[in-house]
């Protein structure tokens, strides 16, 4: 039977203080690179000492790692290493398997309104966008796809009559983006400021512009074209 390893020093008492440090720095390095998802403080912190200030040590490795061609960021909570955008097509030429499925721009479009909006049903996120759902444009089809990819997952019922699903983004849907949470959303506090994002009171303007008011209301198609992820 193999032995349990050994307790991990932490504290390395009998090392220099910069020789502590450096050792800090490469442990949370290589704790960070090996992990293929973001890595929490409190991860980090079994992997250092009781007086290493977590929060510079941080600072420090970044800063370190800007002549790298990758970088370290805050995502999902989390910290992770990510190319940098400069260098995204050499990679898609070595390993075009790799990849993350491109999304149409309606699929795009959908998630997005499902990341301001949620929890949202499929019937509200067409109203929101300024259409009604007809069944081929925000279909069960293209929920489906978002689901399989993991960037979107079922939330609540939805008190309404039918108790529709709501949905909710993942933190694979952070992850994809770049995103450490939803608040980091692009234009997001401007447009709460501005209450574009009052889910309620957009909904009961959308559903007064109705063809039996006299108004019509514009309808997306789904182009072929492909959308890249937002940039980090």
């Amino acid at each position: 039977m193999a032995r349990p390893p050994a307790p991990l020093d932490t504290e390395l008492a009998d090392l220099e203080p910069d020789a502590r440090w450096r050792e800090w720095l490469g442990r949370v390095e290589a704790v960070i690179f090996a992990s293929d998802q973001p890595v929490p403080r409190e991860v980090l912190g079994r992997v250092v000492g009781s007086r290493c200030n977590l929060d510079m040590l941080l600072a420090e490795l970044e800063a370190e790692l800007v002549p790298r061609p990758y970088q370290l960021l805050r995502i999902a909570g989390g910290y992770a290493l990510r190319t940098r955008a400069e260098h995204r097509d050499a990679i898609r030429t070595a390993f075009p398997d790799l990849e993350a499925p491109a999304l149409t721009k309606l699929e795009a479009t959908v998630l997005m309104a499902i990341a301001y909006y949620q929890p949202v049903t499929r019937d509200q996120v067409g109203w929101i966008l300024g259409y009604r759902v007809d069944g081929r444009q925000i279909d069960r089809d293209l929920i489906g796809r978002l689901r399989r990819l993991g960037l979107i997952a079922n939330g609540p019922r939805s008190p309404e009559p039918g108790a529709p699903i709501l949905y909710v983004t993942t933190p694979a849907f952070l992850g994809r983006f770049g995103l450490d949470s939803l608040d980091a959303l692009p234009e997001r506090e401007k447009l709460e400021a501005a209450g574009l994002l009052d889910k309620a009171k957009l909904l009961a303007q959308r559903r007064a512009l109705t063809p039996e008011s006299g108004s019509t209301l514009p309808t997306v198609h789904d182009e072929d074209d492909a959308v890249e992820p937002l940039e980090s």
